[in-house]
């Protein structure tokens, strides 16, 4: 009896020392976890040895924002099983003058990714193309749509209804966990991301685990620096009025005017509204404050409006609600970080002159989607990372076209005092005037229809030989072979710098990079 009784006591003292050993080893695991740009963090891991969460849910993915690009992506992944948390900083309604138009071949991917009831009962209105004017003419480009089914077309819409209907789909899935929270921080241990610590919305200071966190928090983001180089350009800026009561010249149509020094936009948002936005090149705009934004817009903007909608115009500048937002260019240049991706404006952000921010987003969406479906396990970060290195090559026809498109015409369409310069806007605008694959061509690039780089590259030459046939027909000159010349080599000014930034290799020839071809890894 004796001998059981000391015996028992040896069992349950060496179980307490085994629990001890277990206690103190995990406190060592959770100090070794580092949070980037903060000092400290209380992790939790959960008894199977997975990350968890400190208010004790547990997710496959963490997506920091809620926007167009991070509810999308919560409503793809959790209608593929995957737990997401979402983690946004304001989930009331925003109020943007950008993202409010959506190409053909971004709604095609709405369609792809089962969201396209998102932009009704917001009184979306369908857009058929854009119309062009300048110095007094103008020109309907019709988007290439014949092929395809007659709800296929552009939107335009308020941004703030399209996300909060983006957000609700999302949230109704059972296994998407929307959360308003600020995300201070990325949870690093040993080089690979394992969660975020965040602020709830009553200060509390949390941290939430997963396999894969994906930043989408947007234009602003303040976690981009330690998972890309961030070389932010900002071209311009775009002030936004509201035209209520205005008849377009062109129903369902973008217009674009190729005003001095830069193009205005015009567009509708609802039955109702229609949207204008003013390209102001440089890093500082008129003060609204003092009046001389209205004054600007008044005595240099209106009389290059169309006079259809010049009193429209008029009275928004009248009203008052004037405001603006910088117009930002960031190639995409990520460092490949084991347990997190970029997406949305937070990676890649392009000139929004050509309204091609949300397709990039959504195209985006379902190359990591696609790349996402074999995988059971997220676990092993180092391998995920290598595998989903290939979604930066598989993301290029889509993105690099649309970016290297918008940044081209953007610098093409503004006004400028070189004369090669302005023979080579006016031949962008004659050569679309043109008609049939002269137009066809280049609007299904914009519209996202027809993503393809070369086709963009051999368009744009298009444009510049058109412009020097031109200036050499029907006699030429010395003085018109030298503005000839100079033209060819604007443009190539243009569009080289842009496509070396994008990455030759990866828009062009995109076989010839290993990730191309990489298989979903196989857990051992």
């Amino acid at each position: 009896m004796a001998d059981s009784s000391v015996l028992g006591w040896i069992l349950c003292l060496v179980i307490s020392l085994v629990t001890l050993c277990g206690v103190i080893s995990e406190r060592r695991k959770r100090r070794g976890i580092s949070v980037t740009r903060s000092d400290s963090v209380n992790g939790v891991v959960t008894s199977n040895g997975e990350c968890g969460s400190t208010d004790g849910s547990h997710a496959d993915v963490i997506i920091v924002g809620a926007g167009v690009a991070g509810s999308a992506l919560a409503h793809t992944l959790g209608k593929d099983g995957r737990r997401v948390h979402v983690i946004e900083r304001v989930l009331s309604e925003p109020d943007r003058i950008v993202g409010e138009l959506l190409q053909p071949g971004g709604y095609l991917k709405l369609l792809e990714l089962g969201l396209d009831d998102c932009v009704e009962e917001i009184d979306a209105q369908q857009i058929f193309g854009y119309a062009l004017f300048k110095d007094g003419k103008h020109t309907r480009l019709s988007y290439p749509l014949e092929k395809f089914h007659s709800d296929v077309s552009g939107r335009s819409f308020h941004n703030g209804r399209f996300i909060q209907r983006m957000r609700e789909k999302s949230a109704s899935l059972p296994n998407v966990h929307l959360e308003q929270g600020t995300v201070t921080s990325l949870l690093e241990e040993k080089g690979i991301i394992r969660g975020v610590q965040y602020k709830t919305k009553d200060g509390s200071i949390l941290t939430a685990f997963a396999p894969l966190t994906i930043v989408c928090d947007g234009c602003f983001s303040n976690l981009r620096r330690s998972l890309c180089n961030p070389k932010v350009d900002v071209p311009s800026y775009f002030v936004g009025l509201v035209l209520e009561n205005c008849h377009l010249p062109y129903s369902n149509h973008g217009h674009v005017i190729l005003a001095d020094p830069s193009p205005i936009l015009f567009y509708p948002i609802s039955s109702t509204e229609v949207r204008c936005l003013v390209d102001v090149p440089g890093r500082r705009v008129p003060s609204i404050a003092n009046g001389e934004m209205a004054n600007y817009l008044k005595t240099v903007v209106a009389p290059q409006v169309p006079p259809e909608i010049c009193d429209p115009f008029v009275a928004a500048v009248n009203k008052g609600n004037i405001r603006t937002m910088p117009n930002r260019s960031m190639p995409a240049a990520p460092h490949p970080t084991p347990g997190a991706l970029l997406m949305g404006d937070a990676f890649n952000m392009r000139h929004p002159l050509t309204g091609g921010g949300m397709t990039v987003a959504l195209s985006d969406i379902v190359v990591l989607r696609n790349l996402l479906r074999p995988l059971r396990d997220l676990n092993d970060a180092p391998t995920l990372c290598k595998y989903l290195e290939s979604f930066y090559t598989l993301r290029k026809p889509v993105a690099s076209t649309i970016n290297t498109l918008a940044g081209a015409l953007y610098k093409v369409f503004s006004a400028s005092p070189d004369q090669a310069s302005n023979e080579m806007r006016q031949a962008c605008f004659d050569y679309l005037s043109l008609g049939g694959v002269f137009s066809t061509g280049p609007i299904a690039l914009l519209s996202g229809l027809n993503p393809r780089p070369l086709s963009l590259v051999l368009h744009f030459f298009a444009v510049a030989i058109y412009g020097v046939g031109r200036l050499l027909l029907p006699f030429p000159s010395p003085k018109r072979i030298w503005i000839g010349a100079r033209l060819i080599s604007g443009a190539s000014g243009i569009i080289f710098p842009i496509i070396k930034a994008e990455g030759v290799r990866q828009m062009f020839f995109p076989a010839t990079i290993p990730a191309y071809y990489r298989a979903p890894y196989v857990v051992k």
